[in-house]
């Protein structure tokens, strides 16, 4: 992590706490990042981007977020012995400082790739990738006491077992709360009893579309209600019309309307937006708090290109709090921003100057994502 980091959660540390914040499991690529494009190229054409960045992807997309608000990051997962490898492993645990203990790299494994094309305020991604040699069970073994997990339903990954314990239960039983989220269903048959593993969960974070097709409802709104009766915290992102979440542990509830930017590239912005509302939740922050923090590091997260590239430090939170509180926008929906977000004032206080920001990690010497100058790439013959 950049120095001096901040720790949010420093009051709440003891001899006996647990050691680790956040673990969390799952398939680390190497995301190739291509921005700039007019358009995707058409077949047998070939384009030149105007940038590009290169960062661990997949998993390490939360993982990094986590980390990056000063949670205690420990990431399982499967990294191969190529190149590849190397510099997603490097790069996640020297220079973002996630804890690789129970990962393993593997002999002849070959990294999956990732290459995503941002094109306007949309993408395409080509991936390539091998099932990892072992799975969730023997890879953690058992996983280290923590205050938080973050996992996916999958239909055919469950966080339940059918005899032994999964790795997420063995958590949930040293105290671990855990967070879930779920992906995109290809076959559109959205199976009602992925959420019978909501038992194990105490927090879900869905977008709207995966909540109404999960739960059969018409609307946001109902979705959520639907998913209050099945996990303590509901959470349910709505993109630009914001997220709206219960909390049935402390009977609140929150609707947090989206912030005014200008989208560049959405991904790892769930990532993100999770990794935000396990912080405040560990932290013990009211719902609405909570919410709102995790759109602000989302907005944030949307105005870069790049997943883990784009998530913000602290020190992009201060930046933007003290840039909003100084500012002399004084209409409606600027006052009503920073109402919303005055609670940053006690926070941001403790930030040191020189707080961890976004970093822009790329396998080239020179990093393209941030402005190489163009005439010396074209000097060189190399896309500007």
């Amino acid at each position: 992590m950049p120095s001096p980091a901040f720790d949010p959660l420093a009051a709440l540390r003891r001899d006996e706490s647990p050691p680790v914040d956040v673990f969390v499991w799952g398939t680390v690529f190497l995301d190739i990042i291509m921005t700039g494009l007019e358009a995707l190229p058409d077949g047998g054409q070939e384009v030149w981007a105007s940038g590009m960045g290169s960062c661990p992807g997949g998993i390490a997309n939360l993982a990094v977020a986590a980390r990056r608000l000063g949670l205690r990051t420990s990431l399982a997962a499967a990294f191969g012995d190529d190149a590849y490898g190397d510099f997603c492993w490097e790069t996640l645990a020297d220079e973002e400082g996630v804890d690789l203990s129970r990962s393993r790299r593997f002999e002849g494994w070959h990294s999956p790739v990732t290459v995503s094309m941002a094109v306007a305020r949309d993408r395409g991604m080509v991936s390539h990738g091998h099932p990892p040699p072992l799975g969730a069970t023997e890879l953690i073994g058992e996983p280290p006491r923590s205050r938080a997990v973050m996992a996916e339903l999958a239909p055919d990954r469950r966080l339940v077992g059918d005899e032994d314990p999964t790795w997420v239960e063995k958590a949930r039983a040293t105290g671990a709360l855990v967070f879930a989220d779920v992906g995109w269903d290809p076959s559109g048959t959205w199976p009602r009893d992925v959420l019978d593993q909501l038992a194990v969960c105490d927090a879900f974070l869905p977008n709207a579309t995966e909540a109404m097709a999960y739960t059969r409802t018409r609307t946001p709104n109902e979705a959520l209600y639907a998913l209050a009766d099945l996990v303590p915290l509901a959470v349910v992102t709505n993109g630009e019309d914001g997220a709206l979440a219960i909390d049935s542990r402390t009977g609140e509830e929150a609707v947090v309307p989206a912030l005014r930017v200008d989208a560049l590239d959405p991904t790892g912005a769930g990532d993100v937006f999770g990794a935000a509302v396990v912080l405040g939740t560990l932290a013990g922050w009211p719902l609405v708090q909570r919410i709102s923090f995790a759109s602000l590091c989302s907005a944030l997260a949307v105005q870069q290109f790049g997943g883990s590239l784009a998530a913000p430090g602290w020190g992009d939170i201060a930046d933007w709090w003290h840039h909003l509180r100084d500012g002399a926008d004084a209409d409606s929906y600027h006052r009503s921003v920073r109402r919303r977000y005055a609670f940053l004032d006690d926070l941001v206080t403790d930030v040191p100057v020189g707080a961890g920001r976004r970093a822009t990690a790329t396998i080239a010497r020179h990093v393209d994502v941030e402005g190489y100058p163009r005439d010396a790439a074209l000097d060189r013959g190399a896309p500007a």
